[in-house]
């Protein structure tokens, strides 16, 4: 009799394509919760343009604003590239790949979202309090993201790997 289920001994008893569709479901949850937080950071930013003090900034935050503004956009589009791709593809018995490429653009839109992030934390503390409070309270961001988006995530998957063995 032939095991129709795949070898990943994960204890879910799946076939290749169930674990796709399950694997694709995952990162569309993901990719919901970072666009909406990318969407609103968006918002805001865009905002700003239209503030009068906007006119006090100077070049060199200007700069960095429009900079921060193509880092939203890029994010935006990394993150909607899977679901791009989806449509795309559909029906084309390609969800193994779609999965794959999924989880990489998702990987590359938190890259792209944690520079977005710790560019707007600086950019604030830049134009409210002074250039070397943004560095530091930039530092501070990208060290805790750092810790809670890499360090964390590699230490729990030695752990789950430790666990197996």
């Amino acid at each position: 009799m032939s095991n129709t289920f795949d070898d990943l001994d994960d204890g879910r008893p799946e076939t290749p394509a169930q674990r796709a569709d399950r694997n694709w479901n995952e990162i569309l949850q993901e990719l919901r919760v970072l666009q909406t937080g990318t969407q609103i950071l968006t918002g805001f930013l865009l905002a700003l343009a239209f503030q009068a003090s906007f006119a006090d900034l100077s070049p060199a935050q200007r700069a960095f604003y429009l900079v921060l503004i193509c880092l939203a956009a890029l994010s935006a589009v990394v993150a909607l590239a899977p679901v791009a791709l989806h449509r795309a593809v559909f029906h084309l018995q390609v969800k193994p790949s779609l999965v794959r490429f999924g989880h990489n653009a998702l990987r590359g839109a938190l890259a792209l979202v944690s520079l977005l992030l710790v560019g707007v934390v600086v950019f604030v503390f830049d134009v409210v309090v002074s250039l070397s409070a943004a560095v530091t309270a930039g530092i501070v961001l990208g060290v805790v993201i750092l810790l809670l988006w890499v360090v964390v995530p590699v230490f729990v998957r030695h752990q789950g790997r430790e666990g197996v063995r």
